[in-house]
């Protein structure tokens, strides 16, 4: 796993950020029930103690003037009431080894917990688990074969019903079941079996020597499921059977709060869970996450009208977010990467022509298959041009994939716009004419696709541009951010997908460890509807000198070697065109200043600490 720390937030970024604008959601679905609550009353809020009067003033032995009265204190608000959060991204899905989008991850987290989480230092802290396994205390095989996790003693689901390891070995099951086609499947992927020792004591053995013991079960993309809840939904049964579509929505879980209602696309209502092993110390009753609108919107509805406690992703043009921050009334949440805008490239054919074969990974494209035509869109995107023009103090440049930590950043590779050298690449390669290229009667006209988002509609326009500079013809669309980030594999409009020649979004790693994200652009890896769209290789990538490195990445124990090959392989994503990196972006979330608890998380969702947040004032 990686270790060292993230890059130290500019205190210039925690004013400044570029927006992602979403459209209006999509068509109203019908709101899904969350399971039968249990009998047992949510628990009273706990009342604040009162406050300590200031003791009277000592007299002065002489005749100096009278002291200043203590302030008298202000007493802390009384738990209880309800924490607005506002995403500009409807969540879609609870359920979230079947997500593709954060708003989704960051629903289901409110819910659902795994073994222990990442906090803003990187540091795993236990949630699940009673303590963190490592070498000295035991928990973590000398040899790299085995982990032993400890959980905590007498957890309850929200429904009321035992928490056992049982629960962690079921998700594992469903998860490794490629017909279930979780999107998280590559966390689990190096689980040879999992012994449960004792009740509370469980034993993880990998199929290899595994330098990543966290690997599993941990952060955002380890959360547990309650096995009486989707026991019959492992397989093509996940997506498909109502009852366990039914569960995708309203999953029972350990966190501090259960589903009262999901409305699809727009909110989601959550209650107490009195069943919480810690419920006597959340201070809010209610939690509502609202989706839609833009970010914009979102800053100025807890910055300005104070109508929301916590916006997310707040990605808004410098001119628009300073005045809405010298409001004074909220703070910036920021720090870390929040991941790396890229380009990525389609090695299949979206063609609507080819039917039901469209954008399967059988199907090579008529000419992003070409190296040439790759770099070609490399050379001659201006990195310079989006970062100074859009992002600003938000976002850098960048060649590449992988940022975060350092000791995986490659220093190998430039991104030099070169248009010369991109049109001698293509005529070189045949492509030739005016002002589209051609060859063998295949055109240079690529479909771009993104979400609707103000910036990255500013984005598509100079890369638009740019391309065109070289004789590549590009037509932009823009898709709702609901629809573009959903793992609805009904959706022809999914970047899963990707029925597009190019599309750009930003993620990162979710663990400190590059294993699991690198293992998104291995062969076995590529989405298709085989399964269910929800594999992580949207580009269709496949290159066998990449999976090689990826199975040495697998084994290597040496710390050193393992930051070697990963950056090899980000080397070659960059240099093989499987994807275009374009900014490495840091993007803060803002909140109501009397709202104590949020946090940045590089490697986790930003709600990962929710069950601590509560009002001051």
């Amino acid at each position: 796993m990686k270790q060292q720390r993230l890059w130290t937030w500019l205190p210039l970024l925690a004013v400044l950020a570029l927006v992602l604008a979403a459209c209006g959601s999509p068509p109203a679905q019908t709101p899904t029930s969350a399971p039968a609550a249990q009998a047992t009353a949510a628990p009273a809020p706990t009342a604040a103690p009162a406050p300590t009067a200031a003791p009277a003033p000592t007299a002065a032995p002489t005749a100096a003037p009278a002291p200043t009265a203590a302030p008298t204190a202000v007493p802390a608000p009384a738990a209880g009431g309800k924490l607005t959060i506002l995403y500009w991204q409807a969540v879609t899905t609870l359920n979230p080894h079947l997500a593709t989008g954060t708003k989704d991850f960051d629903g289901a987290t409110v819910i659902l917990e795994p073994l222990a989480r990442y906090n803003q230092n990187d540091e795993l802290i236990p949630f699940i688990a009673a303590e963190i396994p490592t070498t000295a205390n035991g928990g973590v095989a000398a040899d790299g074969m085995s982990v032993t996790w400890k959980i905590k003693p007498g957890l309850k689901w929200s429904d009321g019903s035992d928490f056992s390891i049982d629960d962690i070995i079921f998700t594992w099951e469903y998860c490794k079941d490629e017909a279930t086609a979780c999107t998280t499947k590559s966390n689990f992927d190096p689980i040879e079996t999992i012994e449960k020792v004792d009740d509370t004591t469980l034993k993880i053995t990998w199929k290899a020597p595994n330098a990543d013991p966290y690997v599993s079960f941990v952060g955002q993309n380890g959360m547990i499921l309650q096995q009486a809840q989707f026991g019959s939904c492992i397989g093509a049964a996940a997506s498909t059977d109502a009852a366990c579509q039914a569960a995708n929505l309203a999953p029972i879980g350990t966190n501090a709060w259960k589903l009262t209602e999901l409305k699809v696309g727009d909110t989601v209502l959550y209650e107490r869970n009195p069943n919480f092993r810690d419920a006597d110390q959340v201070f809010f009753d209610q939690v509502e996450i609202k989706g839609g609108g833009d970010a914009a919107s979102a800053a100025r509805a807890v910055c300005e009208t104070q109508e929301v406690d916590y916006a997310w992703n707040i990605q808004v043009p410098k001119a628009v977010l300073e005045p809405i921050l010298a409001s004074g009334n909220c703070d910036s949440v920021a720090g870390g990467s929040f991941g790396v805008e890229r380009i990525v490239v389609n090695f299949a054919n979206p063609d609507p022509m080819l039917g039901d074969q469209r954008s399967e990974p059988d199907q090579p494209h008529p000419f992003l298959t070409d190296p040439a035509v790759r770099a070609a869109i490399n050379l001659a995107i201006d990195r310079k041009a989006i970062a100074e023009q859009l992002y600003g103090p938000a976002g850098a440049p960048t060649c590449n994939v992988l940022v975060v930590p350092a000791n995986v950043r490659s220093d190998n590779l430039t991104c030099d716009r070169d248009v010369e050298a991109a049109k001698k690449l293509l005529e070189d390669a045949g492509w030739v004419g005016s002002p589209v290229r051609e060859k063998n009667g295949v055109k240079l006209v690529a479909s771009f696709q993104t979400s609707i988002n103000t910036l990255r509609q500013g984005t598509q326009a100079i890369i638009k541009a740019n391309l065109a500079e070289i004789g590549i013809q590009v037509n932009v669309k823009a898709i709702d951010a609901a629809v573009f980030f959903s793992g609805d594999p009904g959706n022809p409009d999914t970047l899963n997908k990707f029925y597009a020649d190019l599309q750009m979004y930003t993620n990162g790693p979710t663990t400190t460890d590059p294993q699991s994200y690198l293992a998104a652009w291995t062969c076995a890896e590529r989405s298709s509807s085989a399964n269910q769209w929800n594999g992580n290789g949207d580009g269709r990538y496949c290159n066998e000198e990449f999976d090689a490195l990826f199975a040495q990445l697998s084994t290597e124990m040496d710390l050193t070697k393992r930051n070697t090959l990963a950056i090899q392989m980000n080397d070659i994503l960059t240099t093989d065109g499987a994807v275009v990196p374009l900014i490495n972006r840091f993007t803060p979330q803002v909140k109501l200043k009397n709202l104590d608890g949020p946090t940045y998380s590089t490697f986790d969702s930003v709600l990962w600490n929710i069950a601590s947040w509560k009002r001051t004032s």
